[in-house]
């Protein structure tokens, strides 16, 4: 059997830094301008965003093969109108009374501009390489350097919120809203491709058809419900941090560098949970990064000091690189597993991928509304120094009780997830098996495959 082409570096690392600049914005969503509902604008923006991904998908598989793939002309036509975009979130209209809409509009352009370039983006794993082991590798630059970017993020613009969240009257109040941010991950210039000769005499059958065999194939369900759920446990824990510090802990001067221990402890643990899955299996390495996190977080609300604080923040980074890279890492499996159950089905990748990124943001919604109402009904009080004893009680359960149950119940539906490293290998032996083969020798193979 002919020997896979290892893809290099340079190719690898151009694929990653596209992961960076939106890690880095990210951090200016607590920068929106005071007097302003800025959480309206962030939750209508957020649902538009989630909505506008399947929308990009649909339209992507839409495109025509050009020179230059399917996936390059969207991310290449869309960047300078989302700088544009980007620009005026920052930008401080001359007028008062519809500041609202402004923000609210160039908010959701912003969405509908950066999924234009996620969903490619994300979906380009596909095309890098036809080596599972080469895009798993290259999916670990990418999340090492989304981290990286979340990381300078929270260094740089997370002190200036810092500066201007302050809380005046209110002693030695520092209060901030900084965000670890998902993984869901994005953006700039890429490699190109190395397989896309394969798949660009993929059969065309329409959009409906292709997302009806998507959405029932077994292990993207078991894969996407999975992580749904976990992926609400790990926002619970990010969009409270700030509140419990603050709040329930007595951390309110220590919370940015809490922030900043997590993720530089995650920017380290990725090139672990990289070796760890090639070395025990992705499903293993899953169960054992997402685990990790619970009795941590249970710790931190039974005993809430500032030296059991970063104990936990060092461990909370080992599950937040889990949580990035390993889904990321299981989607690309799921994939060829799909082609090798549907061969005559083929240029879904942009489905799959856009689909995955709105239930992320939709497990994201979730946390923010249950997150919203609960403290609503505890009695939380806006730019107070002090909060009720419901609100600290509901900040612990949010921080600590309902991330275990969501993620006993994401671990509990993955047992369910049927690729295991022996399937994987298998899957990978049958799609360069085809990749040898042309004409109509390929069904006979695939059905073959699939015995």
């Amino acid at each position: 059997m002919e020997k896979q082409k290892l893809l290099p570096l340079c190719s690898k690392l151009c694929f990653a830094i596209g992961g960076a600049p939106k890690e880095v914005a990210r951090q200016r969503h607590s920068l929106l301008p005071a007097n302003l509902p800025a959480s309206m604008v962030l939750l209508i923006g957020r649902a538009w965003g989630a909505v506008t991904d399947p929308i990009v998908g649909f339209l992507i598989t839409k495109s025509r093969w050009t020179k230059i793939g399917r996936l390059m002309p969207w991310m290449a036509g869309c960047t300078p109108f989302l700088v544009v975009s980007y620009f005026y979130l920052w930008f401080v209209p001359p007028f008062i009374s519809g500041r609202f809409i402004w923000y609210l509009g160039f908010y959701c352009l912003y969405q509908t501009l950066i999924n234009c370039f996620h969903v490619p983006y994300s979906a380009l794993t596909m095309f890098l390489s036809t080596d599972q082991k080469e895009r798993d590798s290259a999916t670990a630059y990418r999340m090492t350097v989304e981290v990286l970017g979340t990381l300078v993020g929270a260094a740089i613009q997370g002190q200036i919120v810092a500066s201007a969240h302050t809380l005046k009257h209110c002693p030695t109040h520092n209060v901030s809203a900084g965000y670890l941010g998902n993984s869901s991950g994005a953006e700039i210039v890429k490699s190109l491709v190395h397989s896309q000769d394969y798949l660009s005499h993929a059969v065309s059958i329409p959009f409906h058809r292709g997302f009806i065999l998507v959405m029932r194939h077994g292990p993207y369900l078991a894969l996407t419900a999975a992580f749904l759920f976990i992926t609400v446990a790990i926002q619970l824990i990010q969009s409270n941090f700030v509140l419990f510090c603050t709040y329930a802990a007595d951390l309110r001067d220590h919370f940015q560098n809490i922030v900043l221990t997590i993720l530089v402890s995650a920017v380290i643990s990725i090139p672990l949970w990289q070796w760890f899955l090639q070395r025990f299996g992705k499903k293993t390495a899953a169960f054992c990064g997402i685990t990790w996190i619970m009795p941590f977080t249970l710790m931190l609300v039974f005993i809430p000091n500032v030296v059991v604080a970063y104990v936990v923040a060092v461990s909370s980074g080992l599950s937040v690189a889990a949580s990035l890279l390993l889904p990321w890492s299981m989607l690309p499996d799921v994939v060829d597993d799909f082609r090798l159950a549907n061969p005559y089905s083929k240029g879904h990748e942009a489905i799959f991928y856009s689909f995955y990124v709105f239930f992320t943001k939709f497990a994201a919604g979730i946390s923010l509304g249950v997150s919203t109402l609960c403290l609503e009904f505890a009695g939380y009080d806006t730019g107070a120094c002090k909060q009720p004893a419901a609100v600290v009680y509901t900040l612990k359960l949010l921080i600590g009780a309902a991330p275990v149950v969501f993620i006993v119940t994401g671990l509990t539906i993955l047992l369910l997830y049927p690729i295991s490293e022996d399937v994987r290998l298998r899957n990978k032996l049958c799609l360069e098996e085809l990749r040898a083969l042309q004409g109509e020798n390929q069904t006979d193979a695939t059905l073959k495959c699939r015995k």
